[in-house]
């Protein structure tokens, strides 16, 4: 049988062109007049995720 995707999985993370698992940065939503331009410039940025754990986000999106 077809798996199913995680709709909420599937929103929080992207694949990339290349394969790999993208997130947002957490913090970075609200109380932003409080912190550093550096830290508001990094929360723009996505980090990539590696290893097990992205292997089991692909799983959950019907990617594997």
């Amino acid at each position: 049988m077809k798996q199913k995707t995680k709709k909420s999985v599937y929103r929080r993370f992207k694949i990339t062109g290349s394969g790999k698992v993208t997130r947002r940065v957490a913090f970075g939503r609200h109380l932003r007049s409080k912190k550093s331009a550096s830290q508001k410039r990094n929360y723009a940025k996505k980090l990539v995720i590696s290893g097990r754990i992205a292997r089991r986000i692909r799983r959950a999106m019907a990617i594997a």
